[in-house]
């Protein structure tokens, strides 16, 4: 691992730990809520981990709406993309990991009827899992290929596709030689 990734693995870390250390000043997260712009920045966190064997598994957590998804939301208040999307992870999933500081890659995503908007998709190696905050999110460990069916469920086309392509990306990033050992 070099130094720059070495680095951010490190910030990210202090980002999580810091956000759990003082969830208090995120308790403001409902007047976040009601101010939104509208050309927020939407991230969302690729949580990972590696089986013993070396196959990728992915978590993923469900909306409201029962479709399973990434955690993701605004960057709202926070004081870096990383640090909002190690956030959303805890929040939605209970993850405590490493989010990297620089997304691997954007995607598209709408929901219902509504308009498309980026996501900056950043890689999160999850090192521990609590109870998230929100409980109806149900995370669930699914391999690369389950991961990509998951995704795929009750969504138009074009955005199954950028979710799958999300997953085959994140699978080639953490392949790398440099990301094991």
């Amino acid at each position: 691992m070099g130094s720059s990734s070495s680095r951010e693995a490190i910030l990210a870390t202090v980002a999580v730990t810091g956000f759990r250390e003082s969830k208090q000043s995120f308790s403001a997260k409902n007047s976040f809520r009601q101010w939104r712009p509208a050309g927020r920045t939407v991230v969302a966190a690729v949580c990972y981990r590696f089986q013993p064997e070396g196959e990728i598994e992915f978590l993923l957590v469900r909306t409201r709406a029962g479709r399973w998804t990434f955690p993701k939301g605004g960057v709202d208040g926070d004081p870096t993309a990383a640090a909002a999307a190690a956030r959303e992870a805890y929040e939605e999933a209970g993850v405590l990991g490493r989010v990297e500081h620089t997304p691997f890659t954007c995607y598209l995503h709408s929901k219902r009827e509504r308009e498309a908007h980026s996501v900056h998709a950043h890689l999160c190696e999850v090192l521990s899992l609590q109870t998230p905050d929100e409980i109806y999110r149900t995370p669930t460990w699914f391999s690369a290929d389950r991961a990509k069916r998951r995704l795929r469920e009750d969504r138009q086309v074009p955005y199954a596709e950028e979710l799958e392509r999300v997953v085959d990306h994140a699978v080639r990033q953490l392949k790398q030689p440099r990301r094991r050992g």
